[in-house]
């Protein structure tokens, strides 16, 4: 899973007990998702197995109500403690079957987003959240055959784990309006990776080099922005098995973006869901793009799917392998300077934060820093150490040995010794077992690059002016370029104008932006070499460069917001929203644009769009208007939304603004006329 916040496993004592005497073989559950209220109900069986004698057994199932609980085709009485559904008669020694119905009503893990005939529902699993929709397992250790049957109102898509089998009109009884999309899996998997989503999505097929069907979903209002958003899907693909070594263990890879995802991309088996901001034009991939993220989840279903850490402590065996063969995919796609770039990178953000995040690799504690970019390290010094050839001998017998099971960090390790004869207690204690990061090693490595050997020596050098045009007019790799232009900003203009004129003339779209970034200032006799950076392939430069020139040349205002006007931008709608704020601030522009600019800024921070459009809408209309009361009202109401991030955007902002004393009138006086709920949600800031 790619993101910032872990949330680890924890293995409860009592599970651990409940695995060695029962295994759960496969479950069939029919569920029915209720867009209108938020809840959900199903018809769950689950086929088990009792191994060893025990007097009772406990499935995750948190704040449901359950119904017809039979085991064997005989009603059973059983407890509900609001955690679990408990067993405690029915069930004999060898193979049972256990049928029941239940409801509930999820506060997290099942999210319902959009309104009216613009729905989008999903889940999220990871870390132990699947028992909040799905009576299942929070043990990462329980693997079950889950095949999924999803009934929701025609006219959406549905998607779900494994195969796709098909749609029944007429299951669980004939209701019109509805249908019943059946899925299919062969093999197991632990419960955190069981999903749906269902939306009105557009969808395209390709088939990989050794005949995997890939499905790629967007929105419906998304279709022209396929190509840039799944660009490099398939060869990504292609090379990950390749390099790996093991064919692709599901049958199928589907990949769908949802609306205010909570992470960048989340692996579950055969259908990875991830954040509609990758969701790009060819402009926007230019700015940020799924690349990346695409290929760590990928390699998920091999390293965290096909294998499962035991428990906490092994997260790196996830998170470490999916972000280095990540990296590895990109370094196909893009060379080796891209590769040693990203690794210098990594270092730099575990050398700043070395300090004070303290705890090792090898820990259920680790930071999701030494998870995925500690992890990586380690991983590649290993490569480097043992040779590409012993390394993918080594992952490849990994895999096969322990396929559709559990793993340690020492199941890995022994085969590593047992093939290369490393010296993996060493590397265990260095890498995995002592806190830090250590800076002296990692470049012993990274020296094996001209590029970062080249940027090493350029930043502990004093360079002429002429030595730094003749830098920029090199085939030197781009980040050096961005460099020289970022330590040169102080040089008076007269002399930097040559260097400059050299940057522009590179076309590279990272180093014209560092030129839109460093000119704050821009002299008269630069303005029509900087007005170019409007037309650059980058939302975030144009933006950039809008407000430079709108800042320097006022009286121009206005032709510089006609030239950009029907520019939307990427999914935050971060230039638009700038620009409307640029609009509403000139003064040569007439209020019949600037009420509707201030309207249109108000209607982009309410419900109808995602997190990061409102985010920063509100963020500007705070800096316009602070004590609109509609703004203030669209501030409070969105403390409730469900993606953390923004809500913690929210109450931090109301506390630092209630500070105000005309800010806290208008809160006292809307807390008079709100309804009871939101009467109490006024109250509670005001009172802290």
């Amino acid at each position: 899973m790619f993101r910032i916040l872990l949330v680890l496993f924890f293995i409860p004592l009592t599970f651990a007990q409940q695995i060695d005497k029962v295994d759960f073989l496969k479950c069939d559950a029919l569920v029915l998702p209720n867009a209108s209220d938020k809840s959900i109900s199903g018809t769950i069986t689950y086929e088990f197995k009792v191994k060893k004698a025990i007097d009772t057994i406990k499935i995750d199932a948190k704040n449901m109500s359950f119904t017809d609980v039979m085991i064997n085709g005989i009603q059973v009485a059983f407890k509900n403690n609001s955690k679990e559904l408990v067993l405690y008669e029915g069930f004999k020694k060898g193979k049972n079957k256990l049928t029941f119905q239940y409801n509930a009503k999820p506060k997290q893990t099942l999210y319902f987003t959009g309104t009216d005939d613009n729905y989008q529902i999903w889940t999220q699993g990871q870390g132990k959240y699947t028992s909040h929709w799905l009576p299942s397992f929070d043990d990462v250790n329980e693997k079950v055959v889950f095949n999924l049957s999803i009934k929701f109102q025609n006219g959406y898509n549905v998607i779900s784990n494994g195969v796709f089998k098909n749609v029944n009109h007429k299951r669980n009884g004939y209701e019109n309006g509805f249908s019943t999309y059946n899925f299919q899996m062969q093999q197991p998997m632990s419960s955190y990776l069981v999903m749906f989503a269902i939306g009105k999505f557009e969808k395209q097929t390709a088939t990989t080099k050794y005949g995997t069907p890939l499905e790629f979903y967007l929105d419906k209002n998304d279709y022209l922005k396929f190509e840039p958003t799944y660009r490099y899907s398939k060869e990504l693909f292609d090379y990950l098995e390749q390099e790996i070594g093991v064919k692709y263990p599901w049958g199928i890879y589907r990949q769908v973006p949802v609306r205010d995802f909570l992470y960048a991309g989340m692996e579950n088996t055969t259908s990875t869901i991830f954040s509609q901001d990758f969701v790009v034009d060819s402009i926007g991939f230019n700015d940020r793009n799924y690349v990346n993220v695409n290929a760590h989840e990928l390699a998920h279903q091999w390293f965290g799917n096909f294998i499962t850490a035991q428990s906490g402590k092994h997260h790196w065996l996830q998170e470490g392998f999916a972000t280095y063969y990540a990296l590895l995919a990109e370094r196909h796609l893009f060379g080796d300077d891209y590769f040693y770039e990203k690794l210098n990178e990594y270092a730099e953000q575990l050398i700043r934060v070395s300090k004070t995040d303290t705890i090792p690799v090898m820990n259920e504690k680790a930071s999701s820093l030494s998870f995925y970019k500690k992890g990586a390290w380690a991983l590649h010094v290993l490569r480097e150490d043992i040779g590409v050839k012993l390394f993918q001998k080594a992952v490849k017998k990994y895999l096969k040995k322990y396929q559709y099971k559990n793993v340690n960090t020492d199941d890995f390790l022994r085969i590593v010794k047992e093939i290369s004869g490393y010296d993996i207690d060493n590397f265990k204690k260095v890498w995995l077992e002592t806190a830090g990061f250590d800076r002296t090693l990692a470049q012993k490595y990274l020296n094996k690059n001209n590029f970062i050997q080249d940027f090493s020596t350029l930043r502990k050098s004093k360079k002429s002016l002429s030595e730094l045009v003749a830098i920029m007019q090199s085939d030197a790799y781009y980040p050096i370029k961005q460099y020289v232009v970022f330590q040169t900003q102080s040089l008076p203009y007269e002399e930097r104008k040559i260097l400059l004129d050299a940057a522009l003339a590179t076309n590279s779209i990272p180093v014209r932006q560092m030129v839109a970034e460093t000119m704050q200032v821009i002299p008269p006799d630069f303005k029509a070499a900087y007005e170019s950076l409007l037309l650059d392939d980058s939302y975030i430069t144009k933006e950039i460069a809008l407000n430079h020139l709108c800042d320097n040349f006022p009286e121009e205002r206005l032709r510089y917001l006609e030239q950009t006007k029907e520019i939307v931008g990427n999914n935050d709608m971060s230039f638009r929203l700038n620009w409307l704020a640029l609009a509403i601030n000139s003064e040569n522009v007439s209020k019949q644009v600037k009420i509707p600019s201030y309207n249109q800024l108000v209607d982009f921070a309410s419900d109808k769009y995602e997190s990061s459009v409102r985010q920063n809408a509100l963020e500007l209309l705070l800096q316009l208007n602070p004590n609109d009361e509609q703004v203030i009202e669209l501030l409070f109401k969105a403390t409730v939304h469900h993606k953390w991030q923004f809500t913690k955007f929210c109450r931090d902002t109301i506390r630092e603004n209630i500070k105000n004393t005309a800010f806290r009138s208008r809160v006292e006086e809307l807390s008079k006329t709100a309804d009871e709920n939101r009467a109490a949600l006024y109250m509670k800031f005001l009172k802290e």
